[in-house]
């Protein structure tokens, strides 16, 4: 099976490119990159006005199984209870795999 990349893109209740904002995305990084199994974690900033969300997360799972233990991991639904839910306005969620017949 072909590895998962997971992209959240999200909006800050914060706002954007504020101190609160970068605070948010430097810790959601140190703390998140460091779960075993993710992969390539990058923090990326909006730049098209044809988007409503300010960020993104993307990161990389080798597969299915390191996917499902990054999400029950307890580092991670500790940051979600305690963070995300807390400072994080709306998002959306995308998984992705390669489409096999066009590797």
């Amino acid at each position: 099976m072909s590895s998962i990349t997971h992209m959240v893109t999200f909006t800050l209740y914060d706002g954007k490119d504020t101190p609160g904002a970068e605070a948010f995305l430097k810790e959601s990084a140190n703390t998140l990159a460091l779960i075993p199994g993710v992969e390539n974690f990058q923090v990326l900033r909006q730049v098209s006005s044809k988007n409503e969300f300010d960020y993104s997360f993307s990161m990389v799972f080798a597969n299915q199984a390191a996917y499902d233990a990054y999400n029950d991991h307890p580092v991670h639904r500790k940051y979600v209870e305690e963070r995300w839910e807390k400072e994080v306005s709306r998002f959306q969620e995308i998984d992705l795999i390669q489409h096999e017949d066009l590797a």
